[in-house]
């Protein structure tokens, strides 16, 4: 298999649009037409990782924290970072990896961590904004449904739970065609009426060229009119952090055993203890105690995340319990989903989990 297959479709799974500005998911080391044969999924790319791919045959690593943050200025192996490059170039291994565009995935980390505490009815707990389109177009009444079957196949039309989402209006379009317009129905010269549908869908901001393309693909005119809309909605399904249920309300210091136990965490560090019971929960895997604020008007009893400062402890104010669990163990879960994904789309490549240990925190 090439490299540039599963990184198209990794790219679209987990698309690159989703990523913070600072962040640098993708591909990071690699020639797209290599061959692979296997990959390993990890949460970091380390010297370990690296020699693990190595004596395992693997030529792609497939990683949640992005092995290059910043620009890189020379390549002389003085930095850790140069190194692990040096030695993936030289034994031919790819790097890609998938950072906050996973994080704010509806089946991303925090909701891994939901599914790890056995929560229901799981939600984001702050939406992605401004990352949805509007595409209104004008089609013939022969073509309405070629032209919606394309543009709903290209990823448009997508609203939460349900698909091929769309609103069509009839009304009558006006054109005419100059000496050198090839028109598909009336006359060069001549202004032409025709029966039309206005047809309007959704479509996230990462699939702009490519509904774009499949509707100038089917569409019958020569010349096709369609306007792009940037929405103000919230998408209810993709963002960051997410709110769930316990099947039953337990005390704190239940819950924090509950957790510590879970998620493999050694050194859990919580605010005061609010003496309420612990039912609806607040999560965000890796950095997240900016959104402190955000989990309190949740409502929720408890809010696990990692990273939390000292300061931040006392933003918690007896409104909620505030429990770090560490960043690696609130991400140490986003292996799965990489694996889960892969094996979907690709269900006889070679997939393993790494056995390295990357935390780089100890524990006394």
């Amino acid at each position: 298999m090439k490299l540039i297959d599963i990184c198209s479709y990794l790219d679209s799974a987990v698309p690159l649009s989703f990523q913070e500005s600072y962040d640098n998911a993708g591909l990071q080391i690699g020639d797209p037409d290599m061959d692979v044969t296997s990959a390993m999924v990890t949460l970091d790319v380390t010297e370990g990782v690296l020699d693990e791919a190595v004596s395992s045959g693997c030529d792609l690593i497939i990683s949640h924290h992005p092995l290059i943050f910043k620009g890189i200025k020379s390549l002389t192996g003085k930095s850790y970072t140069e190194k692990i490059l040096l030695t993936a170039i030289k034994k031919g291994i790819a790097i890609y990896s998938a950072h906050t565009n996973l994080d704010v995935l509806s089946n991303g980390v925090s909701n891994k961590m939901a599914e790890k505490l056995k929560l229901q009815n799981i939600k984001v707990l702050s939406p992605l904004k401004n990352r949805l389109l509007k595409l209104v177009t004008y089609i013939p009444e022969s073509h309405l449904d070629k032209v919606r079957e394309s543009l709903f196949e290209a990823g448009a039309g997508v609203i939460g739970n349900y698909d091929q989402c769309g609103f069509s209006a009839s009304g009558t379009g006006s054109f005419r065609g100059n000496e050198r317009s090839n028109p598909f129905v009336g006359e060069r010269g001549k202004i032409h009426f025709e029966n039309e549908i206005r047809f309007e869908t959704v479509l996230f901001s990462h699939l702009k060229s490519k509904v774009i393309k499949a509707l100038l693909e089917v569409h019958p005119y020569e010349e096709v009119a369609y306007d792009i809309y940037s929405l103000e909605n919230d998408n209810i399904d993709i963002g960051l952090g997410c709110l769930g249920n316990l099947n039953n309300a337990m005390a704190e210091s239940d819950f924090l055993r509950q957790v510590s136990s879970v998620f493999g965490a050694k050194g859990v560090r919580y605010s005061k203890l609010t003496g309420k019971p612990v039912e609806k929960i607040a999560l965000c895997g890796g950095s997240g105690a900016s959104m402190i604020n955000e989990a309190i008007a949740s409502g929720a009893e408890a809010f696990i995340t990692a990273d939390v400062k000292y300061h931040n402890f006392f933003d918690a104010d007896n409104g909620i319990l505030l429990v770090d669990i560490g960043h690696f163990e609130s991400e140490k879960f986003s292996t799965e989903i990489l694996y889960d994904l892969i094996i979907k789309k690709f269900p006889k490549f070679a997939v393993r989990f790494s056995g390295t240990n990357t935390n780089p925190i100890n524990y006394l």
